[in-house]
């Protein structure tokens, strides 16, 4: 199985321009906690809901005033959509990352991978691999 078969499709974007509190909207009203940065049709990072709380709320920055720009992560975790379901896991299981953006050969987001997906995909001891390692994996800092 590749991971155009058990990705989720229809990934929303945000610009690195959009506010803080923009995007902590855009999250409320698609019920996730993470969100590819895109500029120019061109993935540049990701910003999660831990990315607020820590690098917002925790630093008592204004969600109005900050932009997404400001706090996203920059080092981007991503795969073809043709790579095999077990070379999927390993990889999330090795990055110790829960999500997993798919781009097509062109380099577009046509997706993205939870550990959910993965367990559904067939690659249930794998998912389970991937799990363990990040529970088990040091706690990281935001910046």
């Amino acid at each position: 199985m590749q991971a155009k078969d058990f990705m989720t499709t229809g990934v929303e974007c945000i610009s690195p321009g959009m506010s803080v509190r923009d995007a902590a909207l855009r999250m409320k009203s698609l019920d996730v906690g993470f969100l590819p940065v895109c500029e120019n049709d061109r993935l540049v990072g990701t910003l999660t809901d831990r990315d607020l709380a820590l690098r917002v709320i925790a630093d008592g920055r204004d969600p109005e005033d900050c932009k997404a720009r400001d706090i996203m992560t920059r080092d981007v975790f991503w795969c073809y959509e043709d790579h095999a379901s077990d070379e999927v896991a390993e990889y999330m299981a090795d990055k110790e990352i829960r999500r997993l953006l798919v781009l097509d050969q062109n380099k577009r987001l046509v997706g993205v991978i939870s550990i959910g997906d993965l367990a559904k995909s067939g690659e249930e001891q794998k998912a389970g691999e991937a799990i363990r390692e990040i529970a088990e994996a040091p706690p990281t800092q935001a910046a």
